[in-house]
């Protein structure tokens, strides 16, 4: 019996289809996932708690507002404006489904977006 040769990707197809991309897409898109991803960890999706991680949530709201910090300058406040207010409603989730929630100033993301109270 013969094998069919895997197909090989074709890297620079994806190298130019990447080069068409502007930054700012780029930008938005991660920061879109990172909610995404953050919000199913927060218990928030249709599932609910089936994978609910506050650890991981914890960690991915961390990025996003590090990743919102360091480029809002570079996508403008026409896109980083709800961005921002997407990050704080996960800040908010976050404090209210801690058992313990950490003092304002020391939860997710709060070292780059000052304190959050709820």
């Amino acid at each position: 019996m013969s094998e069919t040769p895997a197909e090989n990707p074709d890297f620079d197809a994806m190298t130019r289809d990447i080069a068409e991309v502007p930054a700012v897409e780029v930008i938005v898109t991660v920061a879109v996932n990172l909610m995404s991803a953050a919000a199913v960890k927060l218990g928030l999706s249709e599932e609910g708690d089936t994978f609910k991680d506050l650890d991981e949530a914890r960690k991915l709201i961390t990025a996003l507002a590090g990743l919102l910090d360091g480029g809002a300058t570079e996508i403008s406040s026409f896109h980083a404006a709800p961005l921002r207010d997407g990050l704080k409603s996960l800040q908010l989730a976050f404090r209210e489904a801690s058992i313990v929630p950490d003092e304002p100033g020391q939860g997710p993301g709060e070292k780059y977006t000052g304190p959050i109270y709820g």
